[in-house]
């Protein structure tokens, strides 16, 4: 047979009926390993955009949460026949008292920061002098005879040195503040509309969409809210104990223990190890340390590790491995924005995710249940 014959009759028989759904699966195999190819370059770059604007990413998720939080209360002034701006301004209201009453916290505690005397400092002082020397005996370390603790570790401070990076800090703080309050702005007057965002991002269906948005406003709505409650009843606590053992600053302890509770897993370590060294300055005996010690720890077990499941319930069962990884990335990218919102990310991450078959295994394996993940494989 003549090879140009032989060519054509090679290409009809390839192309028969017959090989149709190898070349079919052939197709599907290499457009699967085209979107692998597409996703390992994707990925990276969404971080990389989203670490390096940051300034524009960490105020727009910040209001996204708030606006979550205050949604219900906007569709029930609508219900009401309720002018939308009327319901902006209140909402505004609300969001203003709540500031002004955290300014008058902070306020409090800057007052007693601020009533130390020279007793209590040369108390502290003397109490880190012997921590100090006791951890240098048992590691080796050698230092000059006479030289204060604070002159030999702090020789190379310099306020002046470090006054431009807090100049800094504070101004990308308020722009942040202010960037947020605008979007907040944007989103409670409805110029941005979050669901259908989700329904062009993920979804085509209106109907899929407006579910998983829904989904999505109870189970962060309810994240945030037990989240500030626990987070309240811990300051509270805080300020408790130190007001029976007798322990300074009674109302910062208690703000900072609010406030860095809201940091999944290690605010509390945090906040535990932070009082419990100041309070070595001020108790003496032993004893009482350690009871000092012990309930501040029972405030924290009863409050992250009893009630706050209990609250929230099996819905939010993510894997400790999981939290964990999240608050290694998102610390990473966003700092100490990004360990607060590291949990409300997870939690829309994994509704998104359990919407489609491909990535419904993830999603299981991220709440932690390895069965359900083999059954639905």
């Amino acid at each position: 047979m003549p090879y140009w014959a032989e060519r054509k009759f090679t290409t009809l028989r390839s192309s028969s009926p017959r090989d149709e759904p190898n070349r079919i699966r052939f197709e599907m195999n290499d457009l699967g390993t085209t979107n692998r190819l597409l996703l390992v370059i994707v990925v990276p770059l969404i971080f990389y955009l989203l670490k390096e604007l940051s300034f524009i990413f960490v105020p727009l998720f910040f209001s996204m949460f708030i606006a979550l939080l205050f949604l219900p209360l906007m569709r029930w002034f609508k219900k009401k026949k309720v002018p939308n701006a009327l319901s902006v301004i209140a909402v505004i209201g609300i969001i203003a008292a709540t500031f002004h009453l955290g300014g008058r916290l902070i306020k409090i505690s800057t007052s007693e920061l601020l009533s130390v005397d020279n007793t209590f400092v040369a108390l502290a002082e003397s109490k880190l002098l012997g921590l100090v020397v006791s951890l240098e005996s048992f590691l080796g370390i050698e230092r000059i005879a006479g030289v204060r603790v604070i002159d030999h570790y702090l020789k190379e401070f310099n306020v002046f040195n470090n006054l431009g990076p807090t100049v800094e800090m504070v101004g990308n703080t308020l722009t942040m503040t202010l960037m947020t309050a605008f979007f907040v702005l944007l989103l409670l007057a409805g110029s941005i509309n979050l669901q259908d965002v989700i329904q062009t991002v993920f979804f085509r269906r209106k109907y899929a969409s407006v579910k998983v948005f829904r989904r999505i406003e109870k189970d962060i709505i309810k994240f945030i809210r037990v989240k500030f409650i626990i987070s309240f009843f811990t300051g509270v606590g805080f300020t408790l104990a130190c007001l029976f053992f007798d322990v300074s600053f009674p109302v910062f302890w208690g703000l900072f223990a609010f406030l860095i509770n809201f940091v999944q897993m290690v605010g509390s370590i945090v906040s535990v190890i932070l009082l419990s060294l100041f309070a070595m300055v001020e108790l003496d005996t032993s004893g009482t340390l350690l009871a000092f010690i012990l309930v501040i720890i029972g405030v924290q077990v009863l409050m992250g590790s009893i009630l706050e499941p209990i609250f929230l319930g099996k819905t939010f069962s993510i894997n400790v491995i999981t939290v964990l990884v999240m608050l290694m990335l998102w610390g990473y990218i966003w700092g100490v924005p990004g360990l607060i919102m590291a949990i409300p990310i997870t939690v829309f991450v994994k509704i998104i995710m359990e919407q489609f078959p491909g990535t419904k295994v993830i999603a299981r394996l991220m709440s932690g249940t390895t069965a359900g993940a083999v059954n639905a494989r």
